[in-house]
Order: C-alpha cells, then sequence, then structure tokens
C-alpha cells in the first residue's frame, strides 16, 4: 500500500473514532432524567422526562464508528478474503489484532444502540398510572454511553494496531518479484559461468588437431 493511502486511512478511522468517542461521552452526560410531578386534572402523578439529546448522541456515534470499521475493513478486505499474509510476528499481531478491534466494536455499537433505544423510551413515557404516588422516575443507569466510550477507544486501538501489522505482512507483488529475481541470480551462478568460460575458451584455441 502507498504511504499516502495508508496516511489517509488512518487519519480517517482516527477521525471517525475519535468523534464517536466525544459524542458517546456527550450522551452519558445529557442521559435523559425525570421528575415525579402532579397531574393538572386529577390526584395522579406522573414523570415528566426532559429532551432526549442523548438519543440523537447515541445513534449519531452509532453510525460513526460503524461507517469507520467499515473502511478499514474495506481496505484491507476484512483479512480473510485478501492476499495472504506473510508467516511471522505481523501476521500474528495482524490476527489478533482483528479479533479484539471487532469485539471492542461490536460491544461499542451494542451499548450505543441499547442506550439510545433506553433513553428515548424513558423520555416519551409520561407514567405509570397503576400508583398514585410516584417515588422516583426510571431512567437509564449511568455508565452505559461511558462503557460504549471505553470500547469505541478500544476499538481505535486495536483498529490502528491491526491495520499496521496488516500492512508490514501483507507485502503483496514485492516478494513475488524479488523472488523471481533471486531465482534469475540463482540461475546465473558459478556452475554456469564456468561452462561459458569452458565454451569461449574452446571457441579461442579451435578445434583440436
Amino acid at each position: 500500500m502507498g504511504i499516502s493511502k495508508s496516511i489517509a486511512v488512518v487519519a480517517a478511522v482516527t477521525f471517525l473514532h475519535v468523534f464517536a468517542f466525544l459524542l458517546a461521552i456527550g450522551a452519558e452526560s445529557r442521559r435523559s432524567t425525570g421528575k415525579v410531578v402532579p397531574d393538572e386534572y386529577d390526584e395522579r402523578t406522573y414523570c415528566l422526562y426532559d429532551s432526549d439529546a442523548s438519543t440523537v448522541y447515541g445513534v449519531s456515534a452509532f453510525f460513526t464508528i460503524l461507517v469507520s470499521q467499515l473502511i478499514i475493513s474495506g481496505v484491507t478486505r476484512c483479512l480473510c478474503f485478501g492476499r495472504v499474509l506473510s508467516a511471522g510476528g505481523a501476521r500474528t499481531c495482524a490476527i489478533t489484532s482483528f479479533v479484539l478491534a471487532w469485539i471492542t466494536f461490536l460491544i461499542a455499537e451494542a451499548c450505543l444502540i441499547a442506550g439510545s433505544v433506553r433513553n428515548a423510551y424513558h423520555t416519551k413515557y409520561l407514567g405509570d398510572y397503576t400508583k398514585h404516588d410516584l417515588k422516583s422516575c426510571a431512567a437509564l443507569r449511568k455508565g452505559v454511553f461511558a462503557a460504549a466510550a471505553a470500547m469505541t477507544f478500544l476499538s481505535l486501538v486495536f483498529d490502528l494496531m491491526y491495520y499496521w501489522s496488516y500492512t508490514r505482512a501483507d507485502t503483496g507483488g514485492w516478494v513475488k518479484h524479488h523472488n523471481e529475481v533471486g531465482v534469475g541470480m540463482t540461475d546465473y551462478g558459478p556452475d554456469v559461468r564456468s561452462r561459458e568460460y569452458n565454451d569461449n575458451k574452446g571457441q579461442v584455441g579451435g578445434p583440436p588437431t
């Protein structure tokens, strides 16, 4: 892979992951909260929830990190559909980082979508009319979006490790060309030069009498 292409991939993946991380942090800080208020028409109480900005942040982070993962998977052909990587530590590191990157990515996505859906549900929830005296309002637990942010950061680390290891192990056509040149040089070895020398010597001395 060219240097400019590698830089572009790293920059795009890093930017999208960092942006998703910030969105997840924003979603955690803007979680929907509710308060118990009396109904103006009867003696019942209900939960009044504030804005669902956390849901918007969570969904945005979900699609942002998804795009980032699709970029690096497309460039590397998801490791399974590209060229065979050369054996060695780089390939082992690439495979390990690939697995860990996908695990952290899936956990981050699960936290983001689950938190967004749950937060949106509470935002639209008006109250439990089976009770006349509500003590508190249900809300999304703390830490769901924070966990998504942590997994997003780890996903970025493993994605960069995977891409770096992949580019080192993905020798492509260079090794093939290098091997072909090596075979050609081997063919023109000492034995070949000795035969050519004997042939030239015979031609100069002429045929034996």
